[in-house]
């Protein structure tokens, strides 16, 4: 089985000395701002109000966790970024809302072998345009951005990729062509619109290499439902553990997950359109 980094979105040092304590192998600090408000206008995501002359500060105290940096997508100033996020020391750049191999060509090129590239799936055009997009040399990996994904297909819920195989259809073609891939969020163990366990089962059968831990893993008091004090360490322990029982299923229990994927999908699919 593939290891299974897990990254949380940070925004300050301490925030980032506290996820490498707990054992979360990538901190992620966002820079994406450009279009993203329009997007995602009247949903309940968290938009970016980071700064990229404060990564060298996050930079300082990331010493054993890798640091990744989600830039802009390609815009007028994607060189600059590129190469502040470089010299402040950003093991990972990503670049989002990917729309075509030409993209991608421009981001590798800009990065130069100077850190690792991996590139967001999140649009409808980059899905119908893969092939393409996965054969640019310099690529090291990509994630399938669920949220962006799912609004540029004019989906009702994230997580109908996941149960419907488009998931599945990308995870195939990154095997393929030996890039490796991860997916979408968790929340903590035992919660989630769809249930952590389900996700993760879906993380090891089709061998995914990453995941985004929610903001339900820093429980933010008044913007989700369950907030409460959490303990990041003992939050990230019980996902290696539920991940190391997962990897010992057998094809029967990955069959009865996907069933349960399934279900679950379409009950929220149901209550969203109010049904």
């Amino acid at each position: 089985m593939k290891h299974l980094n897990l990254m949380i979105l940070v925004d300050t040092p301490s925030a980032a000395m506290n996820a490498q304590e707990a054992g979360v192998d990538r901190i992620f600090y966002d820079l994406e701002y450009v279009g993203k408000a329009e997007r995602q206008h009247g949903r309940n995501t968290v938009l970016s109000q980071n700064d990229i002359e404060d990564l060298p500060a996050i930079r300082e105290v990331v010493t054993t966790s890798q640091l990744l940096v989600r830039t802009n997508p390609i815009h007028a100033y994607t060189a600059m970024e590129v190469e502040k996020a470089i010299a402040y020391g950003a093991d990972i750049l990503m670049l989002p809302m990917v729309m075509d191999h030409h993209d991608v060509e421009t981001y590798v090129k800009l990065v130069n072998g100077r850190a690792k590239v991996c590139i967001m799936v999140e649009t409808a055009a980059a899905m119908a345009r893969l092939d393409k997009i996965l054969t640019v040399p310099g690529v090291d990996e990509l994630f399938i951005g669920l949220n962006d994904l799912h609004i540029s297909m004019g989906l009702t819920f994230m997580f109908e990729l996941l149960s419907d195989g488009l998931v599945e259809y990308i995870s195939e073609k990154c095997d393929k062509a030996g890039v490796p891939f991860g997916f979408g969020g968790i929340a903590r163990i035992g919660e989630g619109m769809l249930p952590s366990d389900y996700i993760l089962g879906e993380h090891a059968r089709l061998g995914s290499s990453s995941v985004i831990l929610s903001r339900t893993f820093k429980g933010v008091v008044g913007v989700d439902a369950n907030a409460r004090p959490v303990d990041l360490k003992e939050e990230v322990e019980k996902v290696r553990n539920r991940m190391a029982e997962i990897e010992k299923w057998d094809e029967a229990a990955y069959t009865e997950n996907r069933k349960k994927i399934e279900l679950a999908v379409e009950a929220v699919i149901a209550k969203i359109a109010g049904k």
